[in-house]
C-alpha cells in the first residue's frame, strides 16, 4: 500500500489534473482543478474517495478554472499557489470567458503557500518549492518519499514551460528548474501539466533547454 495518483486530463487544453491518496487512510487531495469538476468528482467517487482539498500549482485559467465550480458542490479548501499568482486568480473572469471556458468567479484561497512549507496526503509529505517564470507565483510539489513532483506548467517531457505570459521570465524558469528541480535524484517521476510524464533523470540528459 503507498501513494496513489491518477491522472485526468481535463478542459480543451488538456491539462492534467492529478488524484492524489494515501491507500491507507482514504484521505485524498486534487491537484489543479481546471475544469470538469463533475467528471473529476466522479472519477474519485468511483474509486472510493472524498477528496478534502484542492491544491493549486498556479493560478492559469486551465489548472484553476474549475475549482469554484467544484468548491461550491464539495466544499473544501483550496491550498496555493504563492500570492504572486493572485492577478490570474482576480483575472478568471476574464480569461475563462475570453477562451470559452465556463466563466469562472475570481477566488482567494484558504491558504497562499511559500518555499519550504509542506501539505500532506495522509501519511505522505510533500514540499512545496516556488518555481517562478512560467507565472511568478507557480508553485510545485515534491514528495521525497515516493520520488513524485507534480511539476504544473515548469518541466514537461523535453521541454520546460512558456515565459512569454504576463510576468513571465524564461532566464527565472531556466535557474529554478536548474538550482530546485535537477538536483532531485533522477528516478524522480515527474508528473506535468499537459502531456506525458517523465524522470528528472531524462530531462537532465535529453532536454534541450536545461543543456549547456
Amino acid at each position: 500500500m503507498a501513494l496513489q495518483f491518477q491522472i485526468m486530463p481535463v478542459t480543451p487544453f488538456r491539462q492534467n489534473c492529478t488524484l492524489l491518496w494515501d491507500d491507507n487512510s482514504g484521505e485524498a487531495i486534487f491537484t489543479d482543478v481546471g475544469g470538469d469538476s463533475g467528471f473529476l468528482w466522479q472519477e474519485a467517487q468511483a474509486l472510493g474517495l472524498s477528496p478534502q482539498a484542492v491544491w493549486l500549482t498556479h493560478g492559469h485559467l486551465d489548472h484553476a478554472g474549475g475549482v469554484v465550480a467544484l468548491t461550491q458542490e464539495h466544499p473544501m479548501p483550496v491550498l496555493g499557489p504563492h500570492p504572486d499568482d493572485e492577478f490570474l486568480l482576480q483575472a478568471l473572469p476574464q480569461t475563462t470567458a475570453e477562451f470559452g471556458f465556463p466563466v469562472s468567479p475570481a477566488f482567494t484561497p484558504e491558504r497562499w503557500l511559500a518555499e519550504g512549507e509542506q501539505l500532506r496526503v495522509g501519511a505522505y509529505v510533500f514540499d512545496v518549492l516556488h518555481i517562478p517564470g512560467h507565472t511568478p507565483g507557480h508553485v510545485v510539489f515534491h514528495c521525497a518519499a515516493e520520488k513524485l513532483l507534480i511539476a504544473g506548467d515548469v518541466l514537461f517531457y523535453e521541454t520546460i514551460g512558456r515565459t512569454d505570459f504576463p510576468r513571465g521570465n524564461h532566464q527565472d524558469l531556466i535557474d529554478n528548474i536548474r538550482n530546485k528541480l535537477l538536483v532531485l535524484p533522477d528516478d524522480t517521476r515527474v508528473i506535468p501539466g499537459h502531456g506525458r510524464m517523465t524522470t528528472i533523470g531524462h530531462e537532465r540528459v535529453y532536454n534541450p533547454f536545461l543543456q549547456g
